[in-house]
C-alpha cells in the first residue's frame, strides 16, 4: 500500500528562537519533504481556503481566535479518499499544545479505520504536548506512533533526525 505525507505548513514571517524571519517553505513543509525523500508516498499539503496572514504576529491571532472557538477552516481541497494508503505520516506546527484547527478540518473529512498515523510536529519549544493523543480521539479505528518533535528553528539540520526517528521503532500511543 502506498505511503501519504499530508502536512499543514506556512511561509512568510515566522518565529525563530526570538526573532521573526521570512521564509519561502515553511518549517513543517520542510520536514515532509525530508519524510517524503526517505520514504516515498505521495505528498498532500492541508491549507485553508482563506489562509492565516503573512506577517507572523497577525497570524498567530488568527489562528489562536480560531482555536478558541474550535473553528474548523474550510479547505482548499481534499484527497477524495484515503483507501490507497495505509500509512498516513501526519505533520503540523505545534499551535499552543495543540494542532492547528485546519488539520482537524483534514481529520475529520475521513474514516481512519485501519490506517497507521505517523505524527509530526515542528515547534518553538514546546514539542509535541500530547497531540499524538488529541490525534488518535480524532481518528477513531487509527493505530498512532509515537511522533517526531522537531524545533522549527533547526529543522534545516534535522534530516538525521528524522531518518532516525523513521528506522526506529515507533510505538502506539
Amino acid at each position: 500500500m502506498a505511503k501519504l505525507i499530508a502536512f499543514y505548513s506556512r511561509a512568510g514571517e515566522n518565529y525563530f528562537g526570538g526573532q521573526y524571519r521570512s521564509v519561502a517553505v515553511g518549517n513543517t513543509e520542510k520536514a515532509a519533504n525530508m519524510i517524503a525523500e526517505a520514504v516515498g508516498g505521495e505528498r498532500f499539503k492541508i491549507q485553508q481556503k482563506m489562509p492565516y496572514a503573512a506577517d507572523y504576529l497577525t497570524c498567530i491571532r488568527q489562528a489562536k481566535e480560531d482555536q478558541q472557538a474550535k473553528a474548523r477552516p474550510e479547505l482548499a481541497a481534499l484527497p477524495d479518499n484515503l483507501d490507497g494508503y495505509d500509512e498516513i505520516y501526519l505533520g503540523y506546527p505545534n499551535y499552543w499544545g495543540d494542532l492547528p484547527m485546519a488539520v482537524y478540518t483534514f481529520l475529520e473529512a475521513f474514516d481512519w479505520t485501519g490506517k497507521t498515523i505517523h505524527p509530526f510536529c515542528t515547534h518553538e519549544g514546546s514539542g509535541l504536548s500530547g497531540t499524538e493523543r488529541k490525534i488518535a480521539r480524532t481518528c477513531q479505528g487509527a493505530r498512532v506512533t509515537d511522533g517526531l518533535a522537531i524545533c522549527g528553528s533547526d529543522v534545516d539540520a534535522s534530516a538525521e533526525k528524522v531518518r532516525a526517528w523513521l528506522s526506529g521503532h515507533r510505538g502506539t500511543i
